[in-house]
């Protein structure tokens, strides 16, 4: 009698010890996937304030800077999404719009996009998106971190050197768009502030405080 109580016992603590095991699985499963949504969260809302930062600063260095990437234009496309193929030559080309068009002043445009990255390199899937960026629009491509300083560089198609590098220099190098030294240190500055902490919470507002503080 006793080694049925005691089977029995053992197979109980089993059931349990599994449900346990298969509890704390799903537990984590739903953390990481809390965790996976911050972080994209996170990411997308930097990304948009590195493009704010990118785009002030040209501005307010007496370029003309016009809003080109597939955002600034979704509204229009809500009735196509679901009806133009992303697979074909024009639906790449529409993915793969850069961000901007930026005139100098002397009234020479170029397409720039704009990428905000924690450290200055690329991602694996970085390679074929910048294939297709230099292949359909042969734009530069400012990228921003906030890990190492500059925060700010620029890459010219191919974008990529022989060996598979990011081929990077400082943005103030890129002397067409005659950028203002004094402007580029305050969004040196922002960044720093703002990109390189985790909390969110000082996002609010930001893209009226990087034009109120590039105005100081």
């Amino acid at each position: 009698m006793c080694d049925f109580y005691h089977d029995n016992l053992n197979s109980i603590k089993a059931k349990y010890k599994s449900q346990d095991m298969k509890y704390v699985q799903a537990s984590k499963r739903i953390i990481m996937g809390h965790k996976n949504k911050s972080m994209d969260i996170e990411n997308v809302l930097k990304g948009r304030m590195a493009e704010t930062l990118v785009e002030e600063l040209l501005r307010q260095s007496k370029n003309v800077v016009y809003r080109f990437g597939y955002e600034a234009i979704v509204q229009n496309l809500i009735q196509l999404d679901n009806n133009y193929d992303r697979k074909n030559e024009t639906g790449d080309r529409i993915g793969a719009m850069p961000d901007f068009i930026v005139i100098d002043k002397k009234g020479n445009p170029v397409f720039v996009e704009v990428k905000f990255r924690w450290k200055p390199e690329l991602h694996e899937d970085d390679y074929e998106k910048l294939k297709k960026i230099n292949n359909l629009w042969s734009a530069k491509i400012i990228f921003v971190n906030c890990s190492e300083w500059p925060y700010f560089r620029v890459s010219d198609p191919p974008y990529i050197d022989e060996n598979h590098n990011l081929i990077l220099r400082p943005l103030l190098e890129e002397t067409v768009w005659e950028i203002d030294e004094k402007l580029y240190n305050k969004c040196e500055e922002l960044v720093f502030k703002y990109l390189t902490s985790t909390s969110i919470a000082n996002s609010r507002d930001f893209e009226n405080n990087v034009s109120l503080a590039l105005k100081e």
